[in-house]
Formats: structure tokens, C-alpha cells, sequence
């Protein structure tokens, strides 16, 4: 579903339509908001985000060894708890809920990720200029949920308030807590991704629920009313990116 009244845009995709995949015969399933262009889903790359998923083990699983190049790839534990290796600190890190990390893949790195079952991620890739990252060494590191702190029910991980610092330009990535009707002011020069991880609301009357995902852009102000307590994980990205993307 699609509102765009003079290039003013709200999209919604409900989890039913995004791309699907899964991992070792559907112990760990994904819906993919952002998919890759072989999943055949509703939305392409745009702006400087390339990929993001969510994925929710069934199972323990674990995915196998595999290569990156290039793009920021950022994890966050939703719920439960995961393990993550990789060829650059060559050991097993254990992750759980609230924990964030961070994977500049740079010239080329390869991991394996362990999802124990019931738990559930988050993973976005962001296109930092990968004509250029190619070029750098590759970087891990990983944030514990005590890192991030909460303010008026806000919680930032990345923008001008935090002090992670990442490559890729004009991202600020958030999670809102709502129990009550909110005007929220964007920045016309941004595309604001919210994913909805928990609750009903409405947001300019159009109906949203858990697990749906919507882009919105040119727009200044956005009226969001609570039909039952929810949770938004938003990513605002330039409009206008300075350098040519991947896509």
C-alpha cells in the first residue's frame, strides 16, 4: 500500500509480502523488508541500505562460514541470544538481547553465525561507498545493551547522540517505545525505514501492525496514533546520497 500525494511517499509492506528466506531446511526463517534482487521482493536497495532482515531461529542453528566484501553490516539481537565468529578475531563472541555489532568488511572477511532457537536479529547491510571500502581492512566490533541508553523513551544506537561511529553517511538508527499518540517531525532530505516490532498503531490513519515496514519520504510530520503499545525501530538515511551506491 502506497500514499504519495506531490512526491510525498508512505509505503507499507506487510510481512506477507516482503521477500522471504530461511537457512538449514527452515531452522532459521527470514522476512526481508530490504532483499537482495534474487529474492523478488516488493523493495529494492535504496538510498545508501542495501539489505536488512529479520530472522528468527526455530532451532539452535548455525549458518556457515561466508564471505563479505565492502558493506557495513550491522546485527542486532532482538531477542534471545547468538554467537558469531569470524576470520579476523578467529574466535566465537556471544551476543544477547539488546547487544549490537558492527562488521566493516572492508577488503574481505568471513564469518559463521550461531542463532540459538527462539531467539531473533535483525541484520542490515549499509553501503558506505564500496568502491572505496574495498580498499580498507576489515573491522569487527560488538556493543553490549548497556552501551545504549533511553531518554523520553527513545533509545539511539547511531547519530549525532551516540558515539559509535560507522562509514556510511547521514545514518542515525533508533528504537521508539509509544504507549500514547505522537507528532513526530522528519527531515524532508531523509527516508525514514520503520520497522514495527511490536504493537497496533496507525500512522496518518493508515492502519500498521507487528512486522510490517514502511518508507516514508518528503514528508515533514507524521501523526501516529496507539491502538496498543508499540515498539518502531526506525533508520533514517539521506535522500540525495554524495557518492555513487553499490545498487
Amino acid at each position: 500500500y502506497f500514499i504519495n500525494y506531490f512526491c510525498i511517499m508512505i509505503e507499507i509492506f506487510n510481512k506477507k509480502d516482503q521477500a522471504y528466506g530461511e537457512f538449514n531446511n527452515g531452522e532459521i526463517i527470514e522476512n526481508k523488508p530490504i532483499g537482495f534482487p534474487t529474492d523478488n521482493g516488493p523493495l529494492l536497495p535504496y538510498s545508501n541500505i542495501f539489505y536488512w532482515a529479520y530472522a528468527e531461529a526455530k532451532e539452535d542453528s548455525t549458518i556457515g562460514i561466508h564471505p563479505h566484501k565492502g558493506f557495513e553490516i550491522i546485527t542486532f539481537v532482538l531477542e534471545g541470544s547468538i554467537k558469531h565468529y569470524d576470520t579476523l578475531i578467529n574466535k566465537w563472541i556471544e551476543l544477547n538481547k539488546g547487544d549490537v555489532q558492527i562488521i566493516k568488511a572492508g577488503s574481505g572477511i568471513s564469518h559463521s553465525e550461531f542463532l540459538k532457537k527462539n531467539s531473533s536479529i535483525f541484520q542490515i547491510w549499509l553501503d558506505p561507498n564500496v568502491y572505496k571500502s574495498v580498499y580498507k581492512s576489515p573491522e569487527y566490533k560488538d556493543y553490549k545493551s548497556i552501551f545504549f541508553k533511553s531518554t523520553n523513551k527513545k533509545k539511539i544506537f547511531i547519530g549525532e547522540d551516540s558515539s559509535i561511529k560507522i562509514d556510511t553517511e547521514n545514518i542515525e538508527i533508533f528504537e521508539l517505545k509509544l504507549d500514547e499518540d505522537v507528532k513526530l517531525d522528519l527531515n524532508t532530505k531523509k527516508y525514514y525505514s520503520i520497522y514495527v516490532l511490536a504493537g497496533d498503531l496507525l500512522i496518518n490513519n493508515k492502519e500498521i501492525t507487528c512486522h510490517d515496514f514502511i518508507k516514508i519520504s518528503n514528508i515533514e510530520k507524521i501523526s501516529i496514533k496507539i491502538v496498543s503499545e508499540s515498539k518502531l525501530f526506525i533508520l533514517s538515511s539521506p535522500l540525495n546520497v554524495s557518492y555513487e551506491t553499490y545498487k
